[in-house]
């Protein structure tokens, strides 16, 4: 007998194996004692970090730098990520984009991105390289990004308008003015992968095209919580706003932080008949349809495209995303 599908992969961005360390943040002391052995991630104001590139491939890794190049003791704006078997790893935001030949790399649905190589490395994106690095590597960069774009949003105080400060390196916004704290802001957001209601697992998943998205990509939908609103509540009012679909049976599969730009996703998936008819929500979803199991299947198996989309080829999500975690997870199972 069938049993209800569960994502058999954790989601790439989900992967960490670092101590974050929180009680370090505050022993400025400590810290600063064990900063001359520390290694630093690099981020470009693009949001870029360089990983080793030996010419045809990456290393898993990340290319970090020796702390003690950027001085005896941490700089300002600095960032402490957290602790490793390596030891401690802070973040340097907001660096100047390397100078270095441009290769063009897929991305989101295959649209094309630009990587700079430069001195034996290659500058890349987490959502278009999230899966091909390690665990610690994976958790250090999620994390980095978080907390840049974090910062970018956290300059002024949200209670008297006054300009803040960044402390406890990296993980506190202090205002200037009335002394308010703001800690990292995470936005939940629900993303469901509804089947049809034939057997435990349905034979059809129902997928949509944003309205922004290219010719062919078509993922599971998704939407942010709101205020006074449960995660279940969420995802059958998502659902119904963006397909006019009523759903039953969520329940919950799994999570993944996505900084982009300061999100989790929240994952579910849920039951519908396919007799409703789908209503895509103008301007928002440019169209939706059901999709057989073994349609998803031969998307798999064509492997990841790249470039311009050739018509009637269906593009799914990318492998650094929860979404792509949960269909291979449906498509695995039996109805």
């Amino acid at each position: 007998m069938s049993t209800p599908f569960q994502l058999s992969d954790v989601p790439a961005l989900s992967r960490s194996d670092v101590d974050r360390a929180e009680a370090l943040r505050a022993d400025i002391e400590r810290l600063r004692a064990r900063w001359p052995k520390a290694k630093v991630v690099v981020l470009d104001i693009r949001g870029r970090t360089p990983v080793p590139y030996d010419g045809e491939r990456t290393s898993p890794s990340l290319a970090v730098r020796d702390a003690a190049t950027f001085g005896e003791e941490p700089p300002d704006g600095m960032v402490f990520l957290g602790s490793t078997d390596d030891g401690d790893y802070w973040a340097l935001l907001d660096a100047e984009v390397a100078e270095g030949e441009t290769l063009q790399l897929p991305g989101r649905f295959g649209a094309i991105v630009e990587a700079v190589v430069a001195d034996g490395e290659m500058w890349v994106g987490l959502r278009e390289h999230g899966d091909r690095i390690d665990d610690a590597a994976a958790g250090l960069f999620t994390t980095a990004l978080a907390l840049r774009n974090w910062h970018r949003r956290a300059r002024f105080c949200a209670k008297c308008g006054a300009g803040t400060r960044i402390v406890q390196f990296g993980w506190v916004s202090r205002c200037s003015s009335c002394q308010r704290e703001e800690y990292p802001r995470t936005d939940p957001a629900v993303i469901c992968l509804v089947h049809d209601d034939v057997g435990v697992n349905g034979e059809h998943v129902l997928l949509a095209r944003g309205a922004s998205w290219p010719e062919g990509a078509r993922s599971v939908l998704a939407g942010f919580v709101e205020a006074g609103e449960s995660l279940e509540a969420c995802v059958r009012r998502e659902i119904f706003e963006e397909v006019g679909v009523d759903v039953d049976d969520v329940r919950y599969l799994g999570s993944q932080p996505w900084p982009f730009p300061r999100s989790i996703m929240l994952g579910f998936a849920a039951r519908a008949s396919r007799d409703q008819p789908l209503r895509p929500a103008d301007g928002e979803i440019a169209e939706a349809r059901w999709y057989s199991r073994d349609e998803i299947r031969a998307a798999f198996a064509r492997g990841e495209q790249r470039g311009e989309p050739e018509p009637g080829v269906l593009r799914l999500p990318g492998n650094s995303s929860i979404a792509r975690v949960m269909l291979q997870a449906w498509a695995r199972a039996s109805t």
